[in-house]
């Protein structure tokens, strides 16, 4: 392979890492837009999600369901138990300590990223879970670059599923009220826009787009354990600050760049190194641009 084919190969395999990343980053862009909260536990929901749609796909499978109809069906098993475990945490642990200190929230955050790494742990075991399709590594060659149809898969899901986000918050009423919620949430219960509601589904929307990520993503590698959720909840969070938090075209491009970034180390540095890039960019961003690529420098309130 030449230096440019590879280098061409290397994008195409960061933007695949970096769609994976962007979905999980809405999340906690859209969390922290509508009630400035870090949901340190949105990695571990991408986890379950890998989870649930790998047992899902299993149970379908034994069931004699046709295999092109399972993937989509685990991807909606997944996204759907997800979107409850989102909304249970939400009302659970985050809606009793909304008008706490920031330290509460952000601690229960981290309780419940450890809970739920532990549940998974107890019940499903310490060992890798393996996806139960086999994916093969088909593909087609574009000039020098080759793509695997998954990767065509990942990316045309992550697109959709982006766009259809944006036009949702665009163009419907719904939308409008959680832009609303995001701006001034006292005012936004003023004027009728039920605050409660459009917080709740905030966490089912960003923890069902995290359950697809982590669906794709057991897909792709073919398997996930309990500790799958920690490095990719820290990555999306470095993509979406990169990006700009609360931002949510910001989240996208973020992720993206994040990906791309990762795979051009990953085949010029070393593998072993793509790691580090991912977070000496945090450090770059947070000293240089703190309010992230997009993201718009809020004064101090007085």
């Amino acid at each position: 392979m030449t230096s440019g084919s590879a280098f061409f190969q290397q994008i195409v395999n960061g933007l695949t890492v970096g769609a994976v990343y962007a979905l999980i980053a809405l999340g906690y862009t859209m969390v922290y837009g509508i009630i400035e909260l870090i949901n340190f536990a949105h990695g571990e929901i991408y986890m379950l999600g890998a989870y649930f749609g790998t047992i899902a796909a299993g149970a379908l499978l034994l069931a004699g369901v046709p295999v092109y109809v399972t993937l989509p069906l685990a991807l909606l098993a997944a996204a759907g138990l997800t979107g409850l475990y989102g909304l249970s945490a939400e009302r659970m642990a985050y809606r009793p300590l909304r008008k706490a200190g920031r330290l509460a929230p952000l601690i229960t955050a981290l309780g419940l990223s450890i809970f739920f790494q532990q549940l998974v742990l107890l019940t499903q075991g310490a060992k890798d879970k393996v996806f139960p399709l086999a994916i093969t590594s088909a593909g087609v060659t574009l000039g020098p670059v080759r793509v695997a149809y998954i990767q065509m898969l990942i990316l045309a899901v992550a697109a959709a599923l982006m766009v259809g986000l944006q036009l949702f918050v665009q163009k419907t009423s719904m939308g409008r009220a959680m832009r609303c919620t995001a701006q001034d949430p006292l005012m936004a219960s003023l004027v009728g826009v039920p605050v409660n509601r459009v917080i709740s589904l905030t966490f089912v929307l960003g923890s069902s787009l995290a359950a697809v990520a982590g669906v794709l993503v057991v897909v792709y590698y073919g398997k996930v354990n309990y500790l799958s959720g920690y490095t990719a909840g820290l990555k999306a969070f470095t993509a979406a600050v990169l990006g700009g938090i609360g931002n949510i075209p910001g989240a996208m491009l973020g992720g993206i760049f994040l990906g791309v970034v990762e795979g051009l180390a990953a085949g010029y540095i070393g593998g072993e190194y793509k790691d580090v890039v991912a977070f000496v960019i945090l450090v770059l961003v947070l000293i240089i641009r703190p309010q992230g690529l997009l993201g718009v420098r809020v004064p101090d309130k007085v």
